[in-house]
């Protein structure tokens, strides 16, 4: 999908080293802030024991139980965020393939998210972690009031941004959906775990909520039973070549190929086997164990639901060991995928449809303070232990959305990206420029580099019809776009890498191809092979012998001051011709430029 891939490997040293860089240098900003809430709460300890806080009514069991139960999963998810592979390999091999199945729209949609990803690969996979540990930790520590419920709401509010950008919708759109595989989309029971401890909480007082949550998910699961037995969408196995197959076989198949321990893989290729041979069983067996848990749940009756849950139980964590492989191996896994939050979710209406009545209410555990200074020593004063830790959580949320906004409003890709893919960070250099005098491939005038004084030069050697040239060429324009007005003070030099065309062949390629005539100061530079020769060695970028019709370009763009010093030797490698990485290596290169003019970066 366009803008999913960043042309990096996942594992890429560089890029991993960047992404683990900014999650420790969050790490420290998180102890900061554990520094000033401990401070602040030793500060009013007295005070809060002077000024006791009335009881409040009891949480219910069923709304702590899911509380907590998802508190635990974002946390654990926030984890899995953090492996090395995240910041490189999400976009391409996560979203890009979940997406490709589903209709256009869903894929435009999905590639926004994907697209802000790759560009800012560092930014977002950091801000993941962050957002998710804050959301835990946030529904661990707020158990009642307002503070409690806003947890549910941000919940809810990250698994539906996460369902939709992150699982194309839960892939409900794609054909070949499956309970098994994890429809409707693992992040969606967070969401719909969040609404519930989002509710108010009157509505936990009797078993009126968790019969409502039994009977949806029975509704659900018959649909899911209807569609697993429906024929045509290739659950029942069909006999090709003499082997029978089926969606089921090939699905647990794939998932015996990730890299994981041997125990998981032999486990998965015993059931992939055992599906291949009792394909129409064993799917026959999903629909009606399907269709009776829907029936079961639907009914809502005490007893029914006791042995119908335990059953269910089971099943669930059969599917997640056989079908799902656990959710998360191969270190792209960001969740332990559907089987868990489903299991979890009926436990949760158990409870409920079991619990006593209890008295409930919506009282604060740590007031919204007013806009004074001492209503807010005041509440400070109130503060509990698990309201500074509510308020810590926040600021972990705030941690990690801020940097995710700041990408998704900026167009121009990260330079990390063209470093890990260029195999490091520009050079800084202190060395005279060789001179040179050559012809303008444009006007047929001399054109040195001594005419050239007074401007920042970006210098490279181009052939009009390699391959890997007009990508370059783009990235060179881009790059004096991102210089602003300062281009006028920057000139774009591309020196002939090769003697086989004429003048004209020269300029028409480029101008034709790239559009790049509109850029101020582009000079293409071309002369005789002895001259161009003489550049080149002096250069250190072509060897003598390239002159025979190779068709070749330099490793290197020279960032060259107005006194005519190198001052940066910017690797023009971007690899493959990714949106990302071309905008990536035009934001390195005019960093570069603006440091040589003495400006700020541009990230």
């Amino acid at each position: 999908m366009p803008g999913m891939d960043s042309g990096l490997d996942a594992t890429n040293p560089a890029l991993v080293a960047a992404f683990f860089s900014a999650l420790l240098f969050q790490l420290i900003i998180v102890g900061v802030l554990v520094v000033v809430l401990l401070l602040a709460y030793g500060a009013t300890r007295r005070r809060a024991a002077a000024n006791p806080r009335p009881a409040t009514a009891a949480e219910p069991r069923s709304r702590r139980f899911l509380r907590i139960a998802f508190g635990v999963l974002w946390i654990f998810d926030a984890a899995l965020q953090a492996q090395p592979k995240m910041a490189g390999g999400l976009p391409s091999q996560v979203i890009a393939p979940v997406a490709s199945a589903s209709p256009g729209w869903v894929q435009s949609v999905v590639n926004f998210g994907g697209t802000i990803w790759s560009f800012h690969p560092v930014q977002a996979a950091a801000s993941a972690v962050w957002i998710q540990a804050g959301l835990g930790i946030w529904l661990l520590a707020a158990s009642t009031g307002w503070s409690s419920r806003l947890a549910g709401l941000a919940s809810a509010g990250w698994g539906l941004i996460v369902w939709v950008f992150g699982e194309a919708f839960g892939g409900i759109f794609a054909p070949g959906l499956t309970w098994l595989s994890g429809a409707p989309g693992a992040v969606v029971l967070y969401v719909v775990a969040g609404a519930l401890i989002a509710s108010p909480m009157r509505i936990w007082a009797g078993p009126l909520l968790g019969r409502l949550l039994f009977a949806g998910i029975g509704v659900f699961w018959i649909g899911m039973a209807v569609l697993q037995a429906w024929p045509g969408r290739g659950f029942w196995p069909s006999t090709n070549s003499g082997m029978a197959t089926g969606a089921l076989t090939t699905m647990v198949s794939s998932m015996a190929d990730v890299s994981q321990p041997h125990v998981q893989t032999a486990m998965l290729s015993a059931f992939a086997s055992f599906t291949s041979s009792q394909g129409f069983a064993v799917n026959l067996f999903v629909v009606i164990v399907l269709a009776g848990f829907g029936v079961a749940f639907v009914l809502g009756r005490p007893r029914l639901l006791r042995y119908a849950l335990a059953a269910a139980t089971v099943f669930c964590l059969a599917v997640w060991v056989l079908v799902q492989d656990l959710g998360f191996p191969g270190g792209l896994g960001t969740d332990p995928n559907s089987m868990i939050p489903w299991i979890l979710l009926l436990w949760g209406g158990y409870i409920a449809v079991t619990q006593q009545a209890v008295a409930t209410a919506d009282e604060s555990p740590f007031p919204i303070p007013k806009l004074s200074l001492t209503a807010l020593r005041r509440s400070l004063a109130a503060a509990t232990p698990r309201s500074l830790i509510v308020l810590g959580s926040i600021g972990i949320i705030v941690l990690g959305a801020v940097p995710m906004a700041a990408a998704s409003v900026d167009h121009n890709a990260d330079p990390i990206i063209a470093q890990a893919i260029a195999g490091g960070a520009p050079v800084p250099q202190d060395r005279p420029a060789p001179s040179f005098q050559l012809t303008s491939g444009e006007t047929g005038r001399p054109v040195s580099l001594a005419s050239l004084r007074g401007k920042v030069v970006l210098l490279t050697f181009l052939d009009p019809v390699c391959v890997g040239c007009p990508q370059i060429a783009q990235q060179l324009h881009a790059a004096d776009a991102l210089l602003g007005p300062a281009n006028n003070r920057v000139a774009v030099v591309a020196i002939a890498a090769s003697t086989m065309h004429s003048r004209v062949t020269f300029i028409r390629a480029f101008d034709y191809r790239q559009g790049l005539a509109t850029a101020p100061d582009w000079q293409f530079l071309t002369g005789n092979p002895a001259d161009l020769e003489q550049v080149w060695s002096a250069y250190e970028t072509l060897s003598p012998g390239m002159m025979a019709g190779m068709m070749v370009h330099s490793e290197v763009v020279f960032v060259i001051d107005a006194t005519g010093q190198i001052r940066w030797e910017v690797k023009d490698a971007p690899g493959p011709a990714t949106e990302s990485a071309q905008s990536s290596f035009a934001v390195l290169l005019a960093n570069a430029a603006r440091q040589t003019l003495g400006l700020p970066n541009q990230q």
